[in-house]
């Protein structure tokens, strides 16, 4: 039983790697010239909060290390896609705001990745993606607490 058990977990995160694999391979593919998927996905976040974030918040909101949001939020300030300025109440902190070249080039990748997303789900079927969509959900919550 604990062999089934572990064969079924190995199986299930080897499938999730592998998918997550694929899935950033093709959707770098198609990101607008210069765009990485980690300044998609900061872009892609600042779009849907309101005000600002430090770069810290964004660290931990897209699980990624601060070195590596510091790097991301240098290479997007560079290209104009975000503002960054000093927090007034925190000498030692800088806020991130996403600016209209940011949300132009956010909403090109999201006009550029929909046709690939919009395609799996239907050769899968939208029956199969609603059923499996809270499983990976709940999932996610559980790897995250």
């Amino acid at each position: 039983m604990a062999d089934d058990l572990t064969t079924l977990a190995a199986s299930l995160f080897s499938e999730i790697l592998v998918a997550d694999q694929l899935v950033r391979s093709r959707l770098s593919r198609v990101l607008p010239k210069g765009m990485e998927l980690s300044h998609f996905n900061v872009l892609n976040h600042l779009a849907f909060v309101s005000g600002e974030r430090t770069p810290a918040q964004l660290a931990d909101m897209l699980h990624v290390t601060r070195g590596a949001m510091t790097n991301t939020v240098n290479k997007l300030e560079w290209a104009g896609y975000i503002h960054v300025r000093p927090d007034w109440d925190d000498a030692r902190s800088k806020l991130v705001s996403l600016s209209p070249a940011g949300r132009r080039a956010r909403d090109q990748a999201i006009s550029d990745i929909t046709p690939i997303i919009t395609q799996v789900v239907e050769e899968l079927g939208t029956e199969k993606v609603r059923a499996a969509v809270p499983v990976l959900r709940e999932l996610r919550l559980k790897l995250e607490s």
